[in-house]
């Protein structure tokens, strides 16, 4: 029996939700889908983005260098899957908390952090007012 993960610190939320192969010659079948963890995208983004290195990365997700580094293997296992073959990539889940307060607004949907100690009063992409404490659960 294994002990339970702890949440791992996500910077920032991922600006998309995934990728799509196009094109194609294979067989036209449904296919599968590679689901990649919101922490293995961020330790993508911290270690070949960002340039940071594993233990950087790890002091930044508030894990252990070995654990970072095997959340990194998992996320270029599945992404080099999905390149060969072709396979959808969909960005979500995982045990994780933000390193801040993220906000969505209720007029466009868009997710944001507050950028100041203040409650942010409206959206910066549309100006709506209408803006509540961001949940994973919508």
């Amino acid at each position: 029996m294994s002990r339970p993960h702890k949440s791992r610190k996500i910077t920032r939320k991922p600006i998309i939700s995934g990728f799509k192969p196009y094109g194609g010659t294979g067989p036209q079948r449904k296919r599968e889908i590679v689901f990649l963890l919101c922490e293995e995208y961020e330790s993508l983004r911290l270690s070949d983005y960002e340039k940071c290195n594993h233990t950087e990365a790890a002091r930044i997700m508030q894990v252990s260098r070995p654990t970072f580094t095997r959340i990194y293997i998992a996320a270029r296992e599945k992404i080099a899957k999905a390149f060969v073959e072709g396979k959808q990539i969909i960005i979500e889940g995982g045990k994780i908390e933000y390193d801040n307060d993220w906000f969505c607004c209720l007029n466009c949907e868009c997710t944001f952090n507050k950028l100041t100690d203040d409650t942010p009063s409206h959206c910066p992409l549309c100006g709506s007012e209408g803006v509540n404490p961001y949940s994973e659960s919508k």
